[in-house]
């Protein structure tokens, strides 16, 4: 039996909403004699199951064994084709190559004056919406059509379509520049994780010189500068500098502000920008603009103007709620947030097939944090054994540090404490071999190492040990960020004070 989550065939027929699916049937029913055809009853057959099962398919003799292959491949391409059809899938693209396929279509009957003006009305779209590559592509037929045929259209044609060329290859070319060194250095954060001292700094930061383009603002465009702050913003983040990771993420989201027509056709861009925006005032701890930030960008996407999709539903659940969680966390009001759960559970069960395992882990742990400051920590340990248990995940080290340090104060906090000594021993096992520690990591493997030898009545002690330690690496450069995963000074603070966690949290707040 193959997954229905692995099957892209199921996974797409299930994405479908009401008016997708009836367009298609009118869209195949066109013709008469496909009613019975193999593959509508293929589709019937997926519409209705829950899970994607072969072996039924072949036992209701739909399709031979040796046929299911192709016929699956038939409908998945007969359902794109109904989708491309769909107005609700139109957009300033679809249109550009729709006409550059009239254009081709006259063209090979001969109609070169009418395939020329076709491309016209094409260029002057793609240029007016910045799509420099469909209009570099317009651009290089138009000289085809111009050096083989004699239109007489205009007397500097030539001129004019050879300025247009190298112009749109100049821009083309810095935007690739840029968008492969961004691309780079999002890999090389993946790869290696955040600099964590001086010399990764400096490695960084000649890398990233070595490689930026030299670039001139005067003749950049939306695209150009879109790309331009996404590559400073990448490098911001990679180096931990988080203030300018707050400008160019405010560059990013102001440029759409000052260009609102592209927001509709780039509606990804700006929810992702948003998204930066938010997490950077997170990271450098602004509550006030974190929180207008979140309205408005609330506003925006529940508006009737902005985008509808698929893709832009499921991120703008994962962005949202991301965010309203780091709000609570910021302000320390854990209760307030508890109903978030609720929503975020429903959320990722209904786009399943669409959200990947990274981000739902990292949803689930921000639920544990939510649950921690509550006290509830019955549920916190519930949502940290998911990211724990799943061995088939492959999330960052640094979040399943955090999970299972996180994971081992909770039980000690609420008593569940059994298999406290076996637990230590396998987070201690797990803490030793992660790679590029940070020293608030080493100083947490010390701590765990002795936590099953400290009598009870020298844990304060204890308690105040690690607080002097690990104080000192509140405003580091490379070792502050550990601090957003798991507020352990606070939670140190609240046992040395004798006061809950949330309370201290709000007063810091």
């Amino acid at each position: 039996m193959t997954n229905n989550q692995k099957d892209p065939l199921f996974v797409l027929i299930k994405s479908l909403s009401k008016s997708e699916k009836r367009q298609f049937k009118l869209y195949v029913g066109r013709l008469g004699a496909n009613t019975d055809s193999k593959f509508i009853a293929l589709f019937d057959h997926l519409n209705k199951c829950e899970v994607f099962d072969e072996d039924l398919i072949l036992k209701k003799e739909i399709v031979t064994k040796a046929q299911i292959s192709n016929l699956k491949a038939h409908l998945y391409k007969q359902i794109l084709i109904s989708l491309r059809l769909n107005p609700l899938h139109q957009n300033i693209r679809t249109q550009i190559r729709e006409q550059l396929d009239f254009a081709t279509i006259l063209y090979h009957k001969g109609l070169y004056k009418q395939s020329l003006k076709v491309l016209e009305k094409a260029k002057v779209l793609a240029l007016d919406y910045q799509e420099n590559n469909s209009a570099v592509e317009i651009v290089e037929f138009e000289k085809i059509i111009e050096s083989q045929y004699i239109t007489r259209s205009i007397g500097s044609r030539s001129e004019e379509l050879t300025r247009e060329a190298t112009d749109l290859n100049t821009k083309n070319s810095l935007t690739s520049k840029l968008s492969n060194l961004s691309l780079q250095l999002y890999g090389k954060m993946l790869k290696t994780g955040y600099v964590k001292n001086e010399k990764e700094h400096k490695e960084v930061s000649s890398f990233f010189q070595q490689q930026l383009p030299i670039y001139d603002w005067a003749i950049m465009g939306f695209r150009e500068k879109l790309w331009l702050y996404k590559t400073f913003l990448w490098y911001a983040f990679t180096v931990q500098d988080f203030l300018s990771c707050y400008k160019y993420s405010k560059k990013w989201v102001d440029l759409f502000h000052d260009n609102r027509t592209m927001i509709a056709l780039n509606p990804v861009f700006y929810i992702r920008g948003n998204h930066y925006l938010m997490e950077s005032l997170y990271l450098i701890r602004n509550t006030s603009k974190l929180e207008q930030s979140l309205l408005d960008f609330e506003a925006s996407i529940t508006s009737e103007k902005f985008p509808k999709n698929d893709n832009i539903e499921v991120l703008s659940f994962l962005y949202l709620y991301n965010n309203k969680l780091n709000l609570h966390f910021l302000k320390g009001n854990f209760h307030e947030g508890i109903h978030l759960v609720g929503e975020i559970v429903d959320g990722v069960e209904m786009f399943k097939n669409r959200l990947d395992n990274h981000h739902v882990m990292v949803l689930y742990y921000k639920i544990s944090c939510l649950y921690f400051g509550s006290d509830d920590y019955k549920n916190c340990i519930y949502f940290l054994s998911q990211i724990i248990d799943n061995k088939s995940l492959n999330v960052r080290e640094d979040l399943m540090c955090f999970s299972r340090v996180l994971s081992l104060i909770a039980h000690y906090e609420s008593g569940i404490d059994l298999h406290l000594d076996k637990q230590i021993k396998e987070t201690y096992k797990f803490l030793i071999k992660m790679d590029d520690l940070y020293e608030v990591q080493k100083e947490l493997i010390k701590f765990v190492r002795k936590l099953g030898y400290i009598f009870p009545h020298q844990v304060k002690e204890e308690l105040i040990k690690l607080y002097e330690r690990l104080k000192h690496y509140e405003n580091h450069p490379y070792e502050k960020r550990a601090f957003l995963y798991l507020d352990i000074l606070s939670w140190l603070e609240s046992h040395i004070e004798g006061r809950p966690i949330a309370e201290i949290i709000e007063e810091k707040s």
